[in-house]
């Protein structure tokens, strides 16, 4: 994460290639005065080593320099190798045109519904006008840093927690749109911005997973007194079926009785009114039966 107390400097001292050309001219000048004995020309070249060592420099792929003629706004320069006029010429920012990643986050920062949070989120921006980076604003990577730490206090401040919660694209959304509003006059571009993660008071999350234990648990007596009311529907509509026709309703009992002997694997006993009424006989006729039904296959 950038630190906004520490200012950022970019070095660019000689580069290897303006090192290496001084080197010749400087050989050059010694060998013309070794062989003419001319003093002129060794000052000549000693003068071309020091013009060309401080006056070429090279960028790297991803960067471009901006040049000052005198104070004032020349061009920009880069990326590969370029010249500036030494003394007259002066480089006052290298612009880094990658995409770069700042962390940040918002302490102890009150929802809309008076909530207080901690949110961290990430930024990914470049630089899209060098020009504007280094003349519109002071260490525009500082202030990056403080447009998004900024604009996430104000989101959250106007967005309730279950919102927050539930919705991070919508938020991360409208993150990218207020901090690219206010980045723009430098010429930076936000390509994106993720909340990483909300941290909740422990007071708070306790709070909401006995909420949320509590709504399962209504829900699911929701559930079952629905299927209770669906099943006594049912057996309603069955009774109905059921009421002029007695050969149904015992072929039924018989069934539940069959059923029932069968699963338990042992001898039911049930009222001989009952018996009689389905035509099984006696109590006798009953425990025959199930000592049928239990007798082992062969």
């Amino acid at each position: 994460m950038i630190n906004p107390n520490v200012p950022n400097f970019d070095f660019h001292g000689p580069s290897p290639v303006s090192m290496f050309l001084a080197f010749i001219l400087l050989l050059a000048g010694g060998l013309i005065w070794f062989m003419t004995g001319w003093y002129g020309w060794i000052v000549i070249g000693v003068f071309l080593a020091i013009l060309v060592g401080y006056g070429l420099k090279v960028a790297n792929q991803w960067e471009k320099a901006v040049i000052l003629r005198l104070g004032e706004f020349s061009h920009l320069a880069g990326p590969g190798v370029f010249f500036m006029i030494p003394i007259v010429d002066s480089v006052s920012n290298w612009v880094d045109h990658r995409t770069i990643t700042t962390t940040f986050k918002a302490e102890q920062t009150l929802t809309k519904d008076t909530v207080p949070v901690d949110v961290d989120a990430v930024l990914f921006w470049t630089v899209v006008d060098a020009k504007k980076a280094a003349l519109e604003v002071a260490q525009y990577k500082d202030a990056v840093f403080w447009a998004a730490q900024t604009a996430l206090r104000d989101v959250i401040g106007r967005t309730n927690l279950a919102e927050m919660l539930s919705d991070r694209e919508r938020i991360d959304r409208e993150l990218k749109e207020v901090i690219d509003k206010r980045t723009e006059p430098w010429g930076v571009n936000v390509n994106a911005v993720e909340i990483r993660d909300v941290v909740l008071p422990p007071g708070l999350q306790d709070a909401m997973s006995r909420e949320a234990q509590a709504e399962r648990e209504r829900r699911a007596r929701i559930i079952l007194g629905t299927a209770e009311t669906e099943i006594a529907a049912k057996f309603a509509e069955a009774a109905k079926s059921y009421e002029n026709n007695p050969v149904a309703l015992h072929l039924r009992a018989m069934n539940i009785l069959y059923e029932g002997i069968k699963e338990k694997g042992a001898m039911v006993i049930v009222p001989s009114s009952i018996v009689e009424t389905m035509g099984l006989g006696t109590v006798s006729g009953l425990a025959s039966l199930a000592s049928t039904v239990n007798a082992p296959k062969e």
